[in-house]
């Protein structure tokens, strides 16, 4: 087997995972409020990339890490990006009709249920990272990583990370940014998950000292710039049903993008530029490390 399709056999079994974590986590939609649960099903199941969840899996593998709560990790994390997407979609924020190649939360729910159901994912997520139900030991130690985990993904997730970016994003309409304003805000509106996911997967595993944790740090800055450029360069290059959302929606709403502060054929550049130095972030990891090269790759050769 080559190691392309290896990748992509891992790739959908962490996907799958991911998918099933949610399903079983979640409220039953059959369970009241039943409109709200619905609309809680519907927006983080079924599609998505679950890109954070597979960094945290991947970060996962440097060590050993207690099976249940890596899936508590990457059904959280995933859980606070898909709220993000239903608030981010809404008609006061980017007013987008399409995710994931479907009607957007309030399109399909409306403006109420679509923000209830947003805020109920992002508690949940909380609700199910702290739990230690089903770990292998429930000790002092697995408590003290369970709220180290907490703690990474409230800050990820605050003023000072990805609510914070997007606040920066709204205030940027239509005004021009330098690259370091522009990286700054998307450090904090994409990057700031990211980080988030792959640190909290490295905490599930025993082991990895201080060092390791900030090389795992940097290249997952480097990850979320990088997903960031391509972004910006599959709103200009790729068409709606590609992407399972609005194409050259930025272009339309006058936002600041890499594209138009750059260039396209130097936002591609820059895009390689930043995976390798991501790469170069895990040269004293060994094989372990072998996932986390591949979603470098994944992360600036994806078409959506």
């Amino acid at each position: 087997m080559n190691t392309a399709n290896d990748f992509a056999l891992w790739q959908r079994a962490v996907q799958a995972r991911t998918e099933d974590a949610l399903a079983r986590l979640m409220p039953s939609e059959n369970s009241l409020p039943v409109r709200l649960h619905e609309a809680m099903r519907y927006t983080a199941l079924g599609g998505g990339k679950r890109l954070r969840p597979m960094l945290a899996a991947a970060a996962a593998e440097l060590g050993r890490a207690d099976t249940a709560a890596l899936t508590r990790v990457m059904a959280a994390v995933e859980l606070i990006h898909v709220y993000s997407l239903v608030h981010d979609d809404m008609p006061a924020m980017d007013n987008d009709s399409l995710r994931r190649g479907k009607p957007t939360c309030h399109v399909q729910y409306g403006e109420a249920t679509a923000l209830l159901a947003g805020d109920a994912l992002q508690t949940l997520a909380f609700d199910i990272l702290s739990s230690g139900d089903g770990e292998a030991a429930d000790t002092a130690d697995g408590a003290r990583r369970r709220l180290a985990q907490v703690a990474v993904l409230a800050r990820a997730a605050g003023s000072l990370g990805m609510a914070g970016g997007q606040a920066v994003d709204l205030d940027h309409v239509g005004l021009p940014m330098t690259r370091p304003e522009l990286e700054q805000m998307h450090r904090l509106k994409t990057g700031a998950l990211i980080r988030a996911a792959v640190r909290m997967g490295a905490l599930c595993c025993e082991g990895l000292d201080t060092a390791a944790l900030a090389r795992l740090d940097a290249y997952a800055g480097q990850i979320g710039l990088a997903f960031q450029v391509v972004d910006d360069v599959l709103d200009c290059e790729a068409d709606t049903a590609t992407l399972g959302k609005t194409a050259g929606k930025d272009a339309d709403n006058d936002k600041p993008t890499y594209v138009r502060l750059m260039g396209l054929a130097e936002a591609k550049n820059y895009a390689h530029h930043l995976i390798d130095g991501a790469l170069a972030e895990l040269a004293d990891f060994d094989g372990r490390a072998l996932r986390l090269r591949q979603l470098a790759q994944f992360v600036v050769a994806r078409t959506h």
